[in-house]
């Protein structure tokens, strides 16, 4: 019994021993949870994130902070500017009139204003009335008569408003005075004319073919142009109304008898007539 009872007590403490023994082997076996170093390796990973998405941004302000800190340490140069030499007028002595004393300046004129445009047409310089007595100009191969000859042409006021104007030229007298007139009519107005406003509505590219006078009626014959107006019925009625009236203002001429290349046309234009002889009163 005492040695059963011993050898129990020997299995028993050994159990004993065996467990305590294992237990702490078990608990100093065991690593501990680094959570320490977790922390940190995500703290780390997280700024490695940011840096990876802002990493444009960071560079630039390194930049700017590294030009600041650059210019600060630059030590200024001072500039040289050249001396600016003061700038010398010479103002001339006053001119001395009489008796040395010093000449009167008068102001500047101050030029007049223009005057605004007129609805009144151009002021015309007619004729005399009666026989003129022919101007005679000498020239170096001879000597040229001149005479006064009168030209209408057009004249458009501010309203709108198309009037004819009545200008008087000197020409050379010739033995076709009509004719003279008539091509000097289709050149257009002089400089002198055009001052005053005066236009032409007679075509472009018209040209005088033949003038002839047959009782008191004047034939004059023009090429195709002048049938092509490109001012309308008014352009017409206007190209024909500088034709009429400086040709009646011979006294053998009564009326116009408008030819286009030598042939009678009823209409040019649209409807404007010009089948028979063509008046004053017609306009």
């Amino acid at each position: 019994m005492a040695v059963r009872k011993g050898t129990k007590t020997r299995v028993s403490a050994k159990n004993a021993s065996g467990k305590g023994g294992q237990k702490k082997k078990s608990s100093s076996g065991k690593k501990k949870t680094p959570w320490a170093v977790l922390f940190w390796l995500a703290f780390i990973i997280f700024l490695l994130g940011l840096y990876l998405i802002n990493r444009e941004a960071i560079n630039n302000s390194i930049q700017i902070i590294q030009r600041e800190v650059f210019s600060r340490n630059v030590p200024e140069q001072p500039t040289t500017e050249a001396p600016v030499e003061p700038e010398v007028i010479q103002v001339p002595p006053p001119a001395e009139g009489v008796a040395g004393q010093p000449a009167t300046v008068s102001p500047p004129v101050e030029p007049a204003p223009s005057e605004p445009a007129s609805s009144q047409p151009p002021a015309t310089t007619p004729s005399q009335a009666g026989p003129q007595t022919p101007q005679v100009t000498q020239t170096g191969q001879g000597t040229a008569e001149l005479r006064d000859r009168a030209l209408y042409f057009t004249w458009i006021g501010s309203d709108g408003s198309v009037q004819r104007v009545r200008s008087d030229r000197r020409l050379p007298v010739t033995e076709s005075p009509l004719r003279d007139v008539l091509e000097a009519l289709i050149a257009g107005p002089n400089a002198e004319e055009r001052q005053r406003g005066l236009i032409s509505l007679i075509p472009e590219g018209t040209r005088l073919l033949s003038v002839a006078i047959r009782g008191d009626t004047a034939y004059i014959n023009f090429n195709e142009d002048f049938q092509y107006n490109t001012y309308g019925t008014q352009g017409y009625n206007g190209q024909l109304r500088q034709i009429v009236f400086t040709a009646t203002e011979f006294p053998n001429v009564r009326d116009v008898q408008i030819l286009i290349e030598g042939n009678r046309v009823d209409y040019i234009g649209e409807s404007i007539w010009i089948g028979g002889p063509l008046n004053r009163d017609m306009f």
